[in-house]
This record gives structure tokens, C-alpha cells and sequence, in this order.
């Protein structure tokens, strides 16, 4: 190669766009054929839809006849399903379907037999709750009810309710079957004495005064109570009783539970007891007035009970 000379190519070969010029087309430049790609090929801009997939295309530079445009709702000429292009359609991304192996839901027959197996435990524990009881509250009514005991005590409290029990033995004071002794005297002055016909006994407050009763039918050997009903106004007073010629440790007690005024016997009627052992059958039972004692009182009424008892029962 000389200065001066471009070498044995030629304009149209080194241009590939050289057709498009007159000097070109004088010189036999053609325009590229073949597919896309570099030198020897270029796109080529055609209208929409002039390309069909499947189907020769034209030379370059002649145009096919469009196809008639199909009416509507008919399927399109210029139109293909991507599945009927080569290789078919591409693979779809979408998310729905079933889910991927390996993969499973809830365990909702799981959780649903849970459930029902904690409301079953939470039923029976309420029903044994219910059965048992609160132990606190049997604990509470245990130490607050406390079995009934007999009183002990040989000095009774002041009542007026001195009406006899159906298996008891009484007598009134003054009445027949009682001896009086020593000064002791019936007397009806005073009223209040519950004897049948309103007497008592007075003149008991002096040595050697007695009442004696004799009891034919005790039922049984034992103890029992002696209730006496009697009246004192102003101090208390105290005589002595026997049981079978023998006296009795305490005594008969006396004392003013009404409170009743000095000489005021009308409003001191009340009643005492002791408890003493009797054979079964005849019993002789006494109150005397001893060396000692203070006999200043008024007896009307005497009454046995077997076993021990109070006023109140």
C-alpha cells in the first residue's frame, strides 16, 4: 500500500450504510441482508403488527398487504398465544396454588381438641369444689358449735320459770306429807308462793326450825336435783339440808337474786337447787336451820328431778 491509497476496500464496504448515497448506489452498494448484527446487518423498523411469527418474510423494501382487521370479539390475526411461540410460553411466577411440598397448615383438630380438653378439666374441677365444700368454712362451724354441757355450779341464778318437768316429784312445803319442826309454821300472808293453794312456810329463822319430806317412790338410785322455790328480801341467806340423816357438803343456798328490799318478801320469790344421790324408793330429804346458818326466808314448794338439770332444763 502507497501513500495516497485507502487499499483495495471500497467505500461501500467500509460503510454499511453506503446504499443510502448516490455515490454508493453508483458504486454497487446493496443494503444488508440477514438478521441483527454487526457490519452486515441492521434493524429494520417495520409497522405494527407487519411481522407474523411463522411465516416468510418479505425482501426488504416490499411491504406485505395487511391482513383484514377481524371484527369484534373474533380472534385477531396479528395476535398469538404466547404458548404457540417457539419454546412455548414463558414459565409463570405466579404465587397461587396449592403450597409447596413439605409445607402443611394449622393442626386445627389439634388445637380444637385442646380446647376442649381444658373446659373439661375446668367442669370437674368445679364439680369436686362443690361437692368437697370449703374446708375453712367446716373448720369455722366445727370450732364455733361446742357440744351441751350440765352445770356443775350449786348456786342457781334467779328465775320465775319454775314449771315442772313430767317426770319429777313434787310437793308443796305446807301440804300434807311434809312434817314442820322446831317453830317453822304454815303461813299465807305473802303473796306470790306458787303451792297449790297460795301457803309457804315461815318461821324458819331460828335453831332447830325443819321441813321434812318424806319420798316413797324414788325410781331409781342416783343423782338428782332438789329444786326449792323460796323468798328472801335483804341479804342473802343459807340453811342446811340433809339427805337420809346425812347433811349435805354445801348446803341449801338462799340468795336475794331478785334483789328484792328488805322485808319486801312478796317480790323475792325465786328458786335454788342442789344435786343429791338418793337410794330407790324411800328417800327422806330435810332443810333445817343450824347453828350457823342464816334462815331468814320463805319456802313454799319442793321438787325432785333425776339426773342433774338447771332451771333452763
Amino acid at each position: 500500500m502507497t501513500p495516497g491509497e485507502n487499499g483495495p476496500s471500497t467505500p461501500e464496504d467500509d460503510d454499511p450504510f453506503g446504499y443510502l448515497y448516490a455515490d454508493g448506489q453508483a458504486r454497487g452498494a446493496q443494503p444488508p441482508s440477514g438478521g441483527y448484527g454487526y457490519p452486515n446487518s441492521v434493524s429494520r423498523v417495520r409497522t405494527v403488527g407487519e411481522r407474523q411469527y411463522g411465516q416468510q418474510q418479505p425482501p426488504y423494501g416490499q411491504s406485505a398487504m395487511p391482513q383484514q382487521q377481524a371484527g369484534y370479539g373474533q380472534p385477531n390475526a396479528y395476535y398469538q398465544a404466547p404458548e404457540t411461540l417457539p419454546g412455548g410460553a414463558p414459565p409463570s411466577t405466579s404465587r397461587s396454588g396449592s403450597p409447596a411440598p413439605g409445607r402443611r397448615g394449622p393442626n386445627t383438630k389439634g388445637l380444637l381438641i385442646g380446647a376442649v380438653a381444658v373446659v373439661a378439666a375446668v367442669v370437674i374441677g368445679i364439680g369436686i369444689a362443690m361437692l368437697n365444700g370449703n374446708p375453712d368454712d367446716k373448720k369455722n362451724d366445727a370450732g364455733s358449735s361446742t357440744a351441751p354441757t350440765q352445770s356443775q355450779s350449786h348456786t342457781p341464778s334467779p328465775s320465775n320459770n319454775d314449771s315442772p318437768a313430767n317426770d319429777e316429784l313434787k310437793t308443796d312445803a305446807a301440804g300434807d306429807g311434809v312434817q314442820l319442826a322446831g317453830g317453822a309454821t304454815k303461813a299465807s300472808d305473802v303473796k306470790g308462793a306458787q303451792s297449790s293453794d297460795g301457803s309457804y312456810v315461815g318461821g324458819l329463822n331460828q335453831v332447830g326450825a325443819s321441813i321434812t319430806w318424806s319420798v316413797d317412790n324414788v325410781p331409781a338410785q342416783g343423782e338428782y336435783t332438789l329444786f326449792t322455790h323460796f323468798s328472801v328480801a335483804g341479804p342473802d341467806q343459807k340453811m342446811t339440808v340433809s339427805i337420809n340423816g346425812k347433811p349435805f357438803a354445801t348446803g341449801l343456798p338462799l340468795k336475794n337474786y331478785t334483789h328484792a328490799k328488805d322485808g319486801d318478801y312478796a317480790h323475792g320469790w325465786t328458786t335454788t337447787y342442789v344435786y343429791p344421790t338418793l337410794n330407790k324408793g324411800s328417800n327422806t330429804i330435810s332443810i333445817s336451820c343450824q347453828p350457823g346458818d342464816q334462815c331468814n326466808a320463805l319456802i313454799d314448794q319442793l321438787r325432785l328431778q333425776q339426773g342433774e338439770h338447771t332451771l333452763h332444763g
